[in-house]
């Protein structure tokens, strides 16, 4: 029933296209019927027989009746033009009900595609957790293009069979004896067929079912091709397709096949019932097959033409039991009762001015009875900065969530100036908002289109200012077209911190009262990190940001932090008041921390050491050998030289990278000496200086291999000047490490 209602609206949308597809149906069949009738008696005239029509049906009479006034001379020709003629008119019609029927199909697909659209852009954002990507592309795309055809077929379906009534009708003004008894045989048809429809209906789940696996299967593996690179399971991938792909091409064999068998079983029993109806005609009207002879003739034409029309009725029906489940499938898809909206508030926000508090806040995800979140409660003044910190599912991604309303609480509430944040309108405040989170999502467009997507009228101007503040104008400047770069899908192209970087960018450039950073700072390097924190602490003097950090050392200047742990907050302060308590943060310090402060700190130190001097003498050899090339003028091409000088200028920004990482736990080893009373001084202060020295040659060579990249030399003999003094940096680089593996080994 919710299946032939579903329909029933579909069809309903286009009442032109429908109404137009019946008449042009009911016409066709009314032309084809009196070129049929008259063709018979037409050809007997030309052939020199007289036509006995005395006793034969009116309908007969009738028809010839505006030809009876012609001279005989001239009649044959007169029906030869009418048969022409109303052949021409059956022919026209069918091609108009074709033409309204594909029409409707086309406008239908579209229609519902950009139904299914909105409802995905409008639904509550649990649906996409529990529902697959590749379920909802097939559904976008195969089930729905299934469901317009189903339209389009029984709106030929219901053309088919006014025709087969019409055709029927003169069969019964021609001869109900006859027509009695090619209905009982015709059953037999009927039957037949049946079997193959309830066939097709099942054949038709199959096919549905094994497109769904196969398109989920493919989007899972294009999405995650760098994991499947990364395990090697390029084979298994390969064999999981292959089969996905055999077992869909099978169903839709088989479907097709079934299909296929329809017409000419169809055509074959049906010219067995039309030798019986000969044979039972014979019997009938064995006394008067002479003066009946024209009618039978009629008759027997009528009903021959009547087959293919009993042959498409047949079709349709099956490819309409073959798509059934398609129907149901993309019902359910846009039905809006089984899925869950948020209710829109109606006041536009205009921003934050006082403070956001959350109030007893629980809440639990769709179909679970599980609390994610239990009685929270924060407050959090206009243009400070709150930390979430804890262990991984703590709950700080989902408290985040509720602030943009990604989610609605299941318990107490979200106050933005003491009004509850439902009552906002939801654009209107996501506008204002915001949103860094650890999963970047980049379009296949350009750099500046990426950035500004969330005002797609920002000028270059104000799209360059926000890369600069996020640090990502330095690699910006090195893609081969700047900001008009093309990223590919998902940012493919630019490597993890790149990809953070412009959507921190992004973020920047709509100024918002309020950020949302979800690890904003996790895939930059130190010296991004850095310059991003700056940024962002700068920016936060009139905002209020919502941080999550999972490393400690971005948070320790946050107004407030407060610690999650399953679900609750269980401590709320600043970094010294939460140090001091000796609690749960204090104990997350302390395990981030705790190589540099627990036992043996030395032997940690030395270990780490060395793996930083591995790591770069690594990196380094390649340089130099690069260098070498350049510096000897081994070259064959100015190309081969300009990539040899990026990826030397890319390998020493990654080389800085590491020796800041370096410091970073130097500085982390210097607290401890310090705690201890001084011992191991030494050793820190020798760490400190060889760091520094490394960090200064590497300094010099970025600069150099800028300047020629940068094409801001004079001639070439300076750049000889500059590659030689850049590969002794790079050589002095070794040494110095040597010295380090050897002070990091005695300790």
């Amino acid at each position: 029933m919710a299946r032939r209602k579903f329909l029933w609206q579909l069809i309903r949308r286009y009442p032109r296209q429908a109404v137009w597809t019946m008449i042009m149906g009911f016409s066709g069949a009314l032309f084809n019927g009196v070129s049929t009738a008259l063709i018979v008696p037409v050809v007997l005239r030309f052939l020199g027989q007289e036509m006995v029509l005395s006793g034969g049906p009116p309908i007969l009479r009738k028809l010839f009746s505006p030809f009876e006034g012609l001279p005989a001379a001239y009649q044959p020709i007169a029906m030869a033009v009418a048969v022409v003629g109303t052949i021409a008119l059956k022919n026209l019609a069918t091609y108009l009900s074709a033409l309204a029927v594909g029409i409707l199909q086309r406008s239908l697909a579209a229609d519902l595609r950009m139904n299914a659209i909105q409802l995905l852009l409008d639904v509550n954002l649990s649906y996409f957790a529990r529902t697959r990507v590749g379920d909802i592309n097939n559904r976008l795309g195969n089930e729905i293009g299934r469901v317009s055809a189903t339209v389009a077929n029984l709106l030929q379906l219901v053309a088919t069979v006014v025709s087969i009534l019409v055709m029927v009708g003169l069969l019964l003004l021609l001869s109900w004896q006859l027509t009695v008894v090619a209905t009982v045989l015709f059953a037999g048809v009927v039957w037949i067929n049946q079997l193959y429809v309830n066939q097709s209906r099942q054949l038709g789940k199959d096919v549905s079912q094994t497109s769904k696996d196969y398109s989920v299967a493919l989007l899972e593996i294009l999405g995650g091709m760098r994991l499947v690179r990364s395990a090697a399971m390029e084979a298994r991938e390969f064999d999981r397709m292959l089969r996905l792909t055999k077992a869909r091409e099978a169903a839709e064999f088989k479907s097709q096949a079934n299909s296929i068998a329809i017409a000419p079983v169809t055509e074959v029993v049906s010219v067995v019932m039309l030798m019986a109806i000969v044979g039972i005609s014979r019997w009938l009207f064995a006394d008067q097959l002479s003066a009946l002879s024209t009618v039978l003739l009629t008759y027997l034409t009528l009903l021959f033409r009547l087959l293919p029309l009993v042959a498409q009725l047949n079709r349709l029906r099956g490819q309409l039991a073959n798509t059934a489940a398609s129907v149901d499938v993309v019902e359910d898809f846009l039905r809006s009762s089984n899925k869950t909206f948020l209710a829109n508030g109606s006041t536009p926000f205009t921003g934050l001015h006082q403070d956001i508090r959350f109030e007893n806040l629980s809440f639990a995800y769709e179909g679970s009875s599980e609390l994610t979140l239990q009685d929270i409660t924060l407050t959090l003044p206009r243009g400070t900065t709150l930390a979430l910190v804890g262990s991984s599912g703590a709950g700080k991604s989902t408290l985040v969530e509720l602030v943009p309303r990604f989610a609605d609480p299941t318990a107490g509430r979200i106050l933005i100036d003491g009004q509850d944040l439902r009552s906002f309108d939801v654009r209107s405040l996501r506008r204002s908002l915001g949103i860094v989170s650890q999963e970047t999502f980049l379009f296949n467009d350009t750099i500046r289109n990426n950035i500004a997507y969330p005002m797609p009228t920002a000028t270059d101007e104000e799209v360059i200012a926000a890369a600069k503040l996020a640090n990502a104008m330095e690699f910006i400047e090195r893609m081969p077209r700047g900001l008009e770069t093309t990223i590919g899908d998902r940012g493919v192209m630019l490597s993890g911190g790149q990809r953070q970087r412009l959507a921190i960018a992004r973020a920047l450039l709509q100024n918002p009262p309020v950020l949302i950073l979800d690890e904003a700072t996790s895939a930059l390097d130190t010296v991004s990190e850095r310059l991003v924190q700056e940024a962002i602490e700068t920016l936060s003097r009139d905002r209020t940001v919502i941080a999550i950090a999972h490393r400690l050392s971005t948070v320790q200047r946050a107004n407030q932090i407060a610690v999650l742990d399953k679900g609750r907050v269980v401590e709320v302060g600043n970094h010294a008041e939460l140090l001091a308590k000796g609690g749960a943060y204090a104990k997350l310090y302390t395990m981030q921390f705790g190589n540099a402060r627990v036992q043996q700190p030395m032997a940690t130190a030395s270990e780490t050491f060395n793996r930083t001097s591995y790591e770069i003498r690594t990196r380094l050899n390649i340089t130099v050998g690069s260098l070498q090339l350049l510096v000897d003028d081994l070259v064959d091409s100015n190309e081969e030289r300009q990539e040899l000088l990026r990826e030397s200028y890319r390998s020493a920004i990654r080389m800085l990278s590491t020796m800041e990482l370096f410091e970073d736990a130097l500085q982390v080893q210097r607290s401890f000496y310090s705690d201890s009373g001084g011992g191991g001084m030494d050793r820190y202060e020798t760490f400190a200086q060889i760091s520094y020295q490394v960090r200064s040659r590497l300094s010099e060579i970025i600069g150099a291999l800028r300047l020629i990249l940068d094409d801001l030399t004079d001639d070439p003999e300076e750049d000889e000047r500059i590659l030689n003094d850049t590969y002794a940096a790079a050589l002095e680089i070794l040494n110095i490490l040597e010295s380090l593996e050897a002070t990091g080994n005695q300790a």
